[in-house]
């Protein structure tokens, strides 16, 4: 396993994080997902993801059961917050109340007396931006939080965020987890550069574009059984990719990966490392052979040369929309 240094903080990130969006407290049993955590962290992974509203708040407490007993100095643990986790006005969004509720709520499931990054889920329009920094700042103060960052949020956002802990002399920002892939790039036009100058990693989600880029989706062909796309939690968001048009140019990836001695879902995964603004490419398993398999995607440098070939495979089918990003609650 290799590792990145997280923006310009001095946290250091396995490039092979382990997410458990989907899978955890849901499309798996809690005895799979032992396994499939046992297999990142043999695969040197020491970065793991989630947040409290995945599998209504069960996911974290699979999480934090799968990593007890590991040396905790060793793991780098990231949450977030944001979506809601209750029925009442106040179980969501990024008010000091629901902050304060979510992080101790976080802690107790995840079994840890800290989390290494806490990160907004999205962005609250409705909550002033410096209560919930300061909220942010505060546990960072009482040794909660060690670092805190963002996911999903606009150009125009991250800057707001950034001149205000700037101003005030709040902890700044120093990650932000975006979907970002072959075929998703609506990052690079404003996110990217905005992060670079303020030293902002990127912990990227879905490179494999929920599956896609694995091949497995074939143009002209109903999803393969038991797929994300026949999930009915995980279609709407594999929908947009199941274009022939997309699936055809998705196929001549193939022998570009081939050529490189990869699978295809690992040289999506290597294809978004490619980018020095990423410190860490987030992926998930429901089998312990997935994590083992994208693993090996670490440390992979591919010639400019072949970045170009896949650029020009795709051609028009990549999204590179700014105002695609989904910083809308």
């Amino acid at each position: 396993m290799k590792f990145r240094r997280l923006g310009r903080s001095g946290l250091q990130v396995s490039e092979i994080a382990y997410g458990n969006w989907v899978t955890h407290g849901a499309q798996i049993d809690d005895g799979r997902a032992m396994e499939c955590v046992h297999a990142a962290l043999d695969a040197g992974i020491t970065t793991f993801d989630t947040a409290d509203m995945y599998a209504d708040t069960a996911a974290e407490t699979v999480l934090g059961k799968a990593l007890q007993g590991e040396r905790r100095e060793s793991l780098v643990i990231s949450t977030k917050v944001f979506f809601p986790t209750g029925p009442g006005p106040n179980d969501g969004g990024l008010s000091r109340k629901h902050i304060t509720e979510a992080v101790n709520g976080s802690l107790t499931r995840l079994r840890t007396d800290y989390i290494d990054l806490y990160q907004t889920h999205r962005f609250d329009e409705r909550t002033p931006l410096e209560e919930t920094l300061r909220t942010f700042d505060d546990l960072v103060r009482q040794g909660k939080v060690l670092y805190i960052g963002v996911s999903e949020w606009t150009a125009d956002q991250i800057a707001r965020a950034v001149k205000l802990t700037g101003r005030l002399g709040l902890e700044r920002l120093v990650s932000n987890q975006p979907q970002y892939s072959m075929l998703w790039r609506v990052i690079e036009p404003e996110i990217v550069p905005l992060c670079e100058r303020e030293g902002i990693g990127q912990i990227v989600w879905s490179p494999l574009a929920q599956g896609v880029l694995t091949g497995k989706y074939l143009p002209g062909q109903p999803p393969p059984a038991g797929s994300r796309a026949t999930d009915e939690a995980g279609a709407r968001w594999v929908k947009d990719f199941l274009r022939d048009e997309l699936l055809e140019r998705v196929q001549q990836l193939a022998p570009i990966a081939r050529e490189l001695d990869l699978t295809p879902a690992q040289l999506a995964v290597a294809w978004t490392l490619q980018n020095p603004s990423v410190a860490a490419a987030i992926v998930g398993a429901s089998r312990p052979e997935q994590i083992r398999d994208s693993a090996k995607a670490a440390g992979v440098r591919i010639d400019p040369t072949v970045m170009q070939r896949i650029d020009t495979v795709l051609g028009p089918v990549v999204e590179r929309d700014p105002a695609k990003v989904d910083s809308a609650e």
